[in-house]
């Protein structure tokens, strides 16, 4: 199937149908019947006949002037420019981007079966566990694998490639969507951040179910969200666009009983728990979590009582994130032996990542906040008993600040040994990041040691943490940049600095 190829009335109608047009009474100064060969918000992209979207804090006059050199028959903007183009003037940007992505593309996600992910922490983990169940049931069907749009990859059938973002931009979103649907995925995973609820960028995505893992507080910061009401908030938006819900019992009881009211309105609920008492009335639970060699089992019932299920990674809190992926599956009618043979076989680059030689274990993982750094240590804490742990991990510059205090306390109360370290500084120094994370671990009394240079930090980490220590590499995961000052720089990432030093 074609994109859509529309005339430029039917964009100007659907802004003004939905009262997002400045001037509804004016007639429009340009030719409605042009067909638009496309969408863009990249002057460099644009082309003959395109319509082109005037968006962002950092946007420029002389990127609409490149785009209408290099073709672009009208302008969406909130504000109107000395070009030779005629503007489609819009009261939200953010909006009128999202529902033109979604008129441009054709609606795609009504083709598809889409399922979001939301959550402080997991959503990565859970997206893939739920890949690898659904892609083992088509692949018994003799059906192609289904869509992923994730933190790591971006993976819509047609293109495969690291991502950007953890959720598209919508001009973006909609393409792969629109990839998937053609491409015969029928099915989509995607990852759902609070920007993208927040911004727009789901306007237009309908969600045959949306899964809300966990809230805790992150990416409160002037550049995110002003305050954990605001981020909150953002999160229970993903409701508004799903037939169902999956939701985890296992939270404070104030903040599940909000997420459960903003469901109240979906066509069927699953929720689930692996933490009594929550167990007694969850539809899926999780019992006798016990460790095997390379995982962890446990018990849950999903079709009967009691079914054995197992995981080839280690922590608690990803037997949470099976049971997320587990409550989506029962949604959607998977047998349950295609849920046990392909949770079993997930694996998740940069997650619970485990090295070992005969004297150390190393773990990498992309534990990035307080919530998911302090479960990572409590699950590390239960599987290896009496070990010293060496963690090495840092904070984001320029964003999510509440990260220094939640991840230095983390740090703090559950490692011995702390290396604090760079981790996408952006515009901000790493000794000042650091400093600041510190300040937070020092109220422990614990060794505390600050070595800007990730790779030093690592090879410190690893070759003077005592026998049977365990080393955690925090926050990066499988990443193989740096978000620094001038841009994204190549780095090399944990897993291979792990298995570097370890002499694997």
């Amino acid at each position: 199937m074609d994109r859509p190829r529309l005339p430029l009335g039917s964009y100007y109608q659907l802004l003004y149908k939905l009262e997002l047009l400045v001037d509804k009474t004016t007639p429009f100064p340009g030719d409605l019947t042009h067909v638009i060969t496309a969408v863009t918000c990249d002057s460099r992209s644009a082309v003959p006949g395109c319509l082109f979207i005037c968006k962002g804090a950092a946007f420029k006059e002389e990127y609409l002037a490149e785009a209408i050199r290099r073709g672009a028959v009208a302008y969406v903007s909130e504000k109107l420019y000395d070009q030779p183009a005629p503007c489609l003037q819009v009261t939200n940007i953010r909006m009128a981007m999202g529902v033109l992505a979604d008129h441009a593309w054709g609606h795609p996600s009504g083709r598809l079966t889409v399922i979001g992910i939301t959550g402080t922490k997991g959503k990565t983990t859970a997206a893939w566990f739920l890949k690898a169940i659904l892609d083992h049931w088509r692949q018994r069907q003799g059906k192609p694998p289904v869509g992923l749009l994730s933190t790591i990859l971006i993976d819509d059938g047609v293109e495969r490639r690291p991502a950007a973002l953890t959720t598209p931009e919508p001009l973006d979103l909609q393409r792969h969507l629109f990839n998937a649907a053609n491409a015969g995925c029928e099915y989509v995973v995607m990852e759902v951040s609070s920007q993208a609820l927040k911004y727009g960028r789901m306007i237009g995505v309908e969600l045959a179910v949306a899964a809300f893992l966990n809230i805790g507080e992150d990416h409160i910061s002037p550049a995110e969200h002003p305050t954990w009401t605001d981020y909150f908030s953002s999160k229970l938006r993903i409701f508004n666009h799903a037939r169902s819900a999956v939701i985890n019992l296992d939270g404070e009881k104030e903040q599940v009983d909000r997420i459960l009211e903003n469901a109240k309105y979906c066509e069927r609920v699953v929720t689930y728990s692996s933490a009594f008492p929550n167990v007694l009335h969850a539809d899926l639970s999780a019992q006798a979590i016990s460790p095997i060699e390379g995982g962890q089992a446990f018990a849950a019932a999903y079709e009967g009582e009691g079914e054995p299920f197992a995981l080839s990674m280690g922590g608690d809190f990803n037997v949470s994130n099976a049971l997320a992926a587990m409550g989506v599956c029962r949604i959607l009618g998977v047998p349950g032996s295609d849920v046990r043979a392909g949770l079993f076989a997930a694996s998740i680059p940069g997650r619970m990542e485990t090295y070992v030689n005969q004297e150390k274990t190393v773990i990498v993982d992309y534990a990035h906040n307080g919530m998911a750094l302090t479960a990572l240590l409590q699950g590390v804490r239960k599987e290896h008993p009496g070990a010293p742990i060496t963690l090495v991990f840092g904070c984001t510059g320029d964003k999510a600040l509440d990260r220094r205090e939640g991840m230095g306390r983390a740090a703090g109360e559950y490692a011995d040994t702390i290396l604090l370290t760079e981790d996408d500084p952006g515009h901000e120094r790493v000794e000042d990041i650091c400093a600041q994370i510190e300040s937070y671990v020092n109220l422990y009394g614990k060794p505390c040691t600050i070595i800007p240079n990730r790779e030093e930090a690592i090879r410190r980490a690893i070759e003077e943490a005592p026998p049977r220590g365990v080393v955690i590499l925090a926050g990066k995961g499988a990443e193989q940049a740096q978000k620094r000052a001038n841009g994204p720089e190549p780095c090399v990432p944990d897993g291979m600095l792990a298995k570097k030093y370890l002499g694997l």
